[in-house]
């Protein structure tokens, strides 16, 4: 019994490791399509001017932000001279 239990690990071992290849050789397939698929649509160009355009839109988001911090610590001054002029 000792050996065909182990007859039947060794077995199971060799369908784990038949499970495992099949599947990354799946995962691979797919990743292959996927570049595939990628080089036919998209050039490095492409790609420039998408980066481009979200580095453009990054700009203005920060210049946004900066501005709106500003007005942000300037109504809090003013607010703070006028809750300092009612103390007083």
């Amino acid at each position: 019994m000792n050996e065909f239990q182990a007859l039947v690990e060794e077995q199971m071992k060799t369908m784990d490791h038949l499970l495992y290849l099949q599947s990354e050789v799946e995962r691979c397939h797919e990743l292959q399509n996927e570049l595939s698929r990628l080089r036919s649509t998209t050039t490095v160009s492409d790609i420039h001017c998408e980066i481009e355009k979200m580095n453009n839109e990054l700009n203005e988001i920060v210049a946004l932000f900066e501005q709106q911090t500003d007005e942000v610590v300037k109504l809090f001054r003013k607010q703070n001279i006028k809750n300092a002029k009612i103390i007083v």
